[in-house]
C-alpha cells in the first residue's frame, strides 16, 4: 500500500510540474506560430511541388528526449513508420529527439529533393494532431513554375532563405511539439494519479474487509469456546 501511495504522490507532483511547463510552452507557442505560418507561405504562393524526376525524399521527425507523455512521440513515429513500410526507397530520415531516434533506430543522410517535417500541432490542453509540413531543396525551388512572382531571386538568395525558413519551421515545430508534450504529460500524470488513487481505495477496502473477517472469525471462536464451557 505504501508503494501505491508513493506512486500517486509522484505522479501528482509530475502533473503539477508539467502544468507549470505547459503554461510557459503555450505562451512561447503563440509567439512561434506566426514564424512557422510565414515560412510556409513561400512554398504555397510559389506553388512548389516535388519533382517527379528526383525521387529523393527527406522526413524530419520532431520529438524530444523525455517520455511519460502519452502517445505524443509514438504518433509521430507511427506515421513515419507506416510511410516507410509502404516505400522506404530513396527516403532518408532525420530524428530530432532521442525518442524518435530510439524507435526508428538510425539517422539517415541529408541529400534530398523534397521532404516533410512530421510534428504534433497543439490544439487544446487535451488535444493535439500529428501533421506534416513540406520542405524542398534549392534545385526544386529554383525550377518552380511560379517562382517569378518573387523579384530578384538568384540561387544565393534562395539558399539563404531556405536556411532561414528551415530553421524557422523546425523552431515552430519544436514549439508546437513542446506544448503538445507538456499538455499530454500533464494529462497522463493526472490519469496515473487517479488510477493510483483508485487502486489505493480498492486495496484499502480489501484490507479492511479481510481484517474485519479475521476479527469476526476470532470473536466467533471465542464465543463458541465460552459456550462450550
Amino acid at each position: 500500500m505504501y508503494n501505491k501511495t508513493n506512486s500517486s504522490e509522484i505522479t501528482q507532483s509530475m502533473k503539477m510540474v508539467s502544468a507549470a511547463k505547459y503554461s510557459r510552452a503555450e505562451r512561447e507557442l503563440k509567439q512561434a506560430r506566426p514564424v512557422g505560418v510565414g515560412a510556409q507561405q513561400f512554398y504555397a504562393k510559389a506553388e512548389i511541388q516535388p519533382p517527379e524526376d528526383a525521387p529523393q525524399k527527406l522526413i524530419i521527425a520532431m520529438t524530444s528526449d523525455r517520455g511519460l507523455c502519452g502517445a505524443v512521440h509514438t504518433s509521430v513515429v507511427r506515421q513515419i513508420r507506416n510511410e516507410l513500410q509502404k516505400s522506404a526507397e530513396n527516403t532518408k530520415v532525420i530524428c530530432v529527439g532521442d525518442k524518435s531516434r530510439a524507435i526508428l533506430q538510425r539517422l539517415f543522410g541529408y541529400e534530398f529533393s523534397s521532404g516533410k517535417i512530421v510534428y504534433n500541432r497543439f490544439k487544446s490542453v487535451v488535444s493535439y494532431s500529428t501533421q506534416q509540413m513540406p520542405v524542398f531543396s534549392l534545385n526544386t525551388i529554383a525550377t518552380a513554375p511560379k517562382l517569378s512572382v518573387y523579384d530578384s531571386l538568384d540561387n544565393d538568395v534562395i539558399q539563404s532563405y531556405l536556411e532561414f525558413s528551415l530553421a524557422s519551421l523546425i523552431f515552430y515545430a519544436l514549439k508546437e511539439g513542446a506544448c503538445s508534450e507538456q499538455s499530454s504529460r500533464m494529462t497522463a500524470m493526472d490519469n496515473a494519479s487517479k488510477n493510483a488513487g483508485e487502486m489505493i481505495d480498492k486495496l484499502t477496502l480489501t484490507f479492511n474487509r479481510t481484517r474485519q473477517a479475521v476479527i469476526t472469525r476470532e470473536l466467533i471462536e471465542i464465543i463458541s469456546g465460552a459456550s462450550a464451557l
